[in-house]
């Protein structure tokens, strides 16, 4: 879908750095650098362009076959996808920025594409592929199907502005601005590095764009660096790292939706509806552990905002406790808690440990105290980890 903005875009012609990350690819890059001597050569004749082959430890002769078409190497000592386009963006000497990788994977022929939305004001232009041509066996169905899909849609949701929507939030075939890439401050040195670009890009509501891109199967004997779930993780993760926000609000939700349910049983007891028997002993049960999945949830929001700060208030409140005020809170929530807890054990113990007639009572009063206990060990954990 393409992006409608008020942005007033600037056309301009760049020069343009194509940067290829590489790690023991010396049967496959000479088809890459190919197709990137014939652009410069032959297609890209109006601009400055340089090739950079960011080496990221080859133990094969990928960087005497890079030199030899003349590339320029950069040696990235940190190892890692995001390590190594990270060490050849910062090394570029364009204005504008296009990676792929090093496989053929991605068709360089199609770069003009990117290259010219790019010179028509917009900040990066992505290569969908879902947009494009994704030829048999190029994509794993499980990848195509669930793993981008899922991943665009989580991204859409926490970050997307407007009507703008990504199709293809894993491409790895992208052109952008390097003064751009700058400000967005993309730190991740793994795979994870693209939906960090993504998300950072979105949060800075850069103006983006994608192109139809065609998807090629590896070429025979060469092995992909990807695996699907350990990256898929990544990504994962790594998006939900800059949403604190999303722990609040769903971990929130389920936390008050439980006390609620806590204290209709509380008070009204079973209630029948229709066929079924509700807000009883087996409700307030399941309340109770909801309560405790809630605060959990929301807790890693906490975390994360001791230290990446949010614009949750209530995170920022708790983690900017100075230690006098962090001490009492603990100090009387702990005790309150424990108490309320060892209050029914004495009232059951004064009963000679028999079946006590304050089921819901009981269960209340434990889902208070356990759940009392479970906030001053997150907040004292987000605050062991500012001090990390």
């Amino acid at each position: 879908m393409a992006q409608k903005t008020s942005v007033t875009r600037t056309p301009h012609k760049h020069s343009v750095s194509f940067v290829i990350p590489c790690l023991n690819e010396e049967k496959v890059l000479p088809y890459v650098l190919t197709k990137l001597k014939h652009l410069k050569d032959n297609v890209l004749t109006d601009r400055r362009v340089e090739i950079i082959v960011s080496d990221n430890g080859s133990t094969d002769r990928s960087v005497e076959v890079a030199e030899s078409f003349g590339a320029r190497v950069i040696h990235c000592p940190t190892r890692g996808y995001g390590a190594a386009l990270q060490c050849g963006i910062y090394g570029a000497e364009c204005e504008a920025v296009i990676f792929a990788d090093a496989d053929d994977t991605y068709d360089f022929l199609e770069a003009p594409a990117l290259l010219h939305k790019l010179d028509e004001g917009y900040e990066i232009v992505l290569g969908s592929r879902i947009q494009g041509t994704i030829h048999n066996g190029a994509m794993p169905t499980l990848h195509r199907y669930v793993g981008t899909p899922v991943l665009t849609w989580i991204i859409n949701t926490l970050y997307a502005k407007g009507e703008y929507r990504l199709t293809d939030c894993n491409s790895g075939f992208r052109c952008f601005r390097k003064e751009a890439f700058m400000r967005w401050g993309v730190q991740s040195s793994g795979m994870e590095f693209a939906s960090e670009m993504i998300v950072k890009v979105m949060k800075h509501g850069a103006d983006i764009t994608e192109v139809p891109a065609s998807l090629y199967p590896d070429k025979p004997g060469r092995h992909p660096h990807l695996r699907t779930w350990r990256d898929g993780m990544r990504h994962l993760l790594q998006i939900v790292l800059e949403s604190p926000e999303l722990f609040n609000t769903v971990g929130g939700a389920l936390w008050l939706a439980s006390w609620a349910l806590l204290l209709v049983g509380l008070v009204t007891g079973p209630v029948s509806v229709g066929m079924f028997s509700v807000f009883g002993i087996h409700t307030m049960m399941f309340a109770l552990l909801g309560s405790i999945f809630g605060l959990a949830f929301w807790a890693v929001g906490l975390f994360i905002s001791a230290k990446h700060p949010s614009s949750v208030r209530l995170y920022t409140v708790l983690n900017g406790w100075q230690e006098d005020r962090l001490f009492w809170f603990s100090f009387w929530t702990g005790t309150l808690s424990i108490a309320l807890l060892l209050a029914i054990v004495v009232r059951w113990g004064l009963g000679g440990f028999a079946n006590l007639a304050l089921e819901r009572e009981t269960l209340a009063v434990i889902a208070f105290g356990a759940n009392g206990i479970l906030l001053v060990a997150d907040v004292l954990t987000a605050h062991l980890i500012k001090r990390l």
